[in-house]
């Protein structure tokens, strides 16, 4: 069995296997920096996780160490959000494994959780990923914005362990702020009775 463990690539998936009634928020690539986000999930104590790429978190790498201060796990979402599935496995490695090493000089720590761009990826992706040091690929089963939410099932339900997913974005790309987006997530959630859960502690 351990020898098959070795040979198997990052699991992909949508949801987590679990009775309780929990969704995991994901936050992707870093393009915002927005100090009253960060206040707020401090505030409610919100768990979330980030999922970052290099080429928007350098402009302000203390924005993130501030996030990972707080508890929130800084995840791989490549060096500059290529469509992978476009690229050579050599440069598909490039993306992934040059990110694990950004994270890593930056904040101390090697993901083990990568999202691809698009959540588009094939085998290429999941082998370079897993050389990379990689063992989740996890994608969302529903993407929440500032004014409204989508589903990738049709009867438009949460379901108990979904993840959701959302952007660092503000006014710039939607019509309200990150905090305003946090508002219709939790305005959903908590009608629905579902609990705000950590997405590594359920890996």
């Amino acid at each position: 069995m351990a020898g098959h463990r070795r040979l198997a690539l990052p699991p992909v998936f949508t949801t987590i296997p679990t009775r309780n009634k929990v969704v995991f928020l994901t936050i992707d690539d870093g393009a915002e920096k927005d100090p009253a986000f960060l206040r707020m999930m401090s505030e409610l104590k919100i768990p979330y996780s980030a999922f970052l790429s290099g080429y928007l978190v350098k402009d302000d790498y203390r924005y993130f160490e501030k996030m990972q201060d707080r508890g929130v796990v800084l995840n791989n979402h490549t060096l500059r959000h290529r469509y992978l599935p476009g690229l050579s496995y050599r440069a598909q490695k490039r993306e992934i494994c040059g990110m694990q090493r950004l994270i890593e000089r930056r904040y101390g720590t090697r993901p083990t959780l990568f999202r691809p761009p698009y959540g588009s990826y094939d085998r290429a992706t999941l082998r370079a990923a897993k050389y990379c040091g990689i063992e989740y690929a996890p994608l969302w089963n529903e993407e929440v914005f500032v004014d409204h939410w989508e589903y990738r099932e049709g009867d438009r339900e949460l379901r108990p362990g979904d993840i959701v997913l959302s952007h660092f974005r503000g006014r710039d790309h939607w019509k309200g702020t990150m905090p305003d987006m946090i508002r219709r997530f939790l305005n959903k959630v908590t009608a629905e009775g579902y609990a705000v859960g950590r997405l590594e502690d359920y890996l």
